[in-house]
């Protein structure tokens, strides 16, 4: 008779929560994720309410995303030569000032800010801008640091569940404030989460700088990371993959449209739809913690991001406002494999010293890709109509990810 392996153990589903200094850099990610959120909420909205123009939501997502990339890969740089705690504090410490800023010109207290609201808001954003830039390589490459390398794939996991755990809340929060007690009070709601991430990450003790081996120019270290991901056809695949779906794909920039004039719900219904992308994702990435899909990681990668397209084109067909969080929740519950997966093969195949670089060019490729993606989905919007130009991203979304299945062997037959 044939005896199982009993010492085949299952993955601990809490081991890199077991680490405190994770688990204080986890909870900061989250009150991070549930300031930004809730802003972006209430800006959308402000902006909206002022100009009643579909290209100025687009403009708030190129307004941070033109600093954003612009900085990118200097901040790549310095976070693989400098304390990465260091600056991980620094660009939170400016998007924290940046809200505060938000916060008084909301007040309506100041004639000189009031006559200009539309332009200064534009500004902040750009600065804040500035501090997404150098916190999207410093946040990855430290969370590498708190951890050891094997309990990486469940940090990533876990670092994602926190994420999307403050999508959700965050704009569900934002809504919510805005709606009954204005936006001064909603704002300053932000800069305590803001101010809440700085006590949480402030006792991880300092790491060392990794060590950077070779003699190199500032350009060749500075460009290392482009010359890593081209080299690297896998990566260069997944973080493509996820740049045309989000560049596509992406609806939220035109939410405050759909929630104003198509499904009638107002702001408190923006927020919740703008949380129904990330209630999908936490339920998916509080299952993928004890069921990971990285075995077969480009087969899973490839179906998450079609799925992906497919709800985005019934959500633009939507008309009914239940039907429609519904989707976007599937939609994000797709996007959080992507997300997961992505990441899980950028931190697997990076060296610790090119990390920040790396993550640099994923931010160029992914993060700022929303904020342009953003700016595709105005100007579409307002070339073609706001319903069938989301029609017209998921559509291209489907048509990339199939090219990809087709054409990339090595991408669908890869395993983590």
């Amino acid at each position: 008779m044939e005896k199982t392996d009993s010492s085949v153990e299952k993955p601990d589903p809490y081991a890199a929560l077991r680490f405190w200094e994770f688990r204080n850099f986890t909870i900061a990610r989250l009150c991070i994720t549930i300031a930004a959120q809730m802003q972006a909420v209430i800006v959308g909205w402000m902006i909206y309410e002022i100009t009643k123009d579909p290209l100025s939501l687009g403009l708030i997502g190129l307004a941070e995303a033109v600093p954003s990339i612009s900085v990118l890969l200097f901040a790549g740089h310095i976070t693989d030569i400098s304390s990465r705690k260091k600056i991980v504090l620094s660009s939170v410490f400016l998007m924290t000032l940046c809200s505060a800023a938000l916060l008084i010109i909301s007040t309506d207290k100041f004639e000189i800010l009031n006559s200009n609201k539309l332009f200064l808001m534009y500004s902040v954003i750009f600065v804040s801008g500035i501090g997404r830039g150098f916190s999207a390589p410093s946040f990855f490459a430290f969370v590498s640091q708190l951890v050891p390398k094997e309990t990486l794939p469940n940090a990533i996991t876990w670092n994602t569940t926190s994420w999307q755990t403050g999508a959700v809340t965050g704009p569900a929060i934002g809504g919510l404030l805005y709606g009954f007690f204005g936006a001064a009070n909603t704002f300053t709601v932000i800069v305590i989460f803001w101010l809440i991430s700085v006590l949480l990450i402030t006792p991880i003790r300092k790491k060392p700088v990794p060590e950077i081996t070779g003699i190199q120019s500032l350009k060749e270290k500075l460009t290392a990371g482009l010359k890593f991901v081209f080299d690297k056809k896998i990566v260069l695949g997944a973080i493509s993959l996820d740049l045309f779906a989000v560049l596509f794909g992406g609806a939220v920039a035109l939410l405050p449209i759909f929630a104003g004039e198509i499904l009638f719900a107002g702001p408190e219904g923006l927020g919740a739809l703008r949380a129904a992308p990330s209630v999908g994702a936490v339920l998916m990435a509080v299952y993928m913690t004890r069921r990971p899909f990285t075995k077969n990681a480009g087969k899973n990668l490839i179906i998450s991001i079609f799925g992906f397209g497919i709800c985005i084109i019934v959500f633009g067909l939507s008309k009914n406002f239940y039907l429609s969080l519904i989707i976007l929740a599937l939609s994000g519950a797709f996007d959080s494999v992507s997300v997961v997966i992505r990441a899980t093969i950028i931190q697997l195949m990076t060296p610790d010293n090119m990390k920040g670089r790396v993550s640099a060019v994923n931010s160029i490729f992914i993060g700022s890709s929303n904020e342009i993606g953003a700016f595709e989905s105005g100007v579409a919007a307002k070339l073609l109509g706001t319903v069938p130009s989301v029609i017209f991203g998921g559509t291209m979304t489907i048509l990339i990810v199939a090219f990809v299945a087709v054409f990339s062997p090595a991408m669908r037959k890869l395993k983590l």
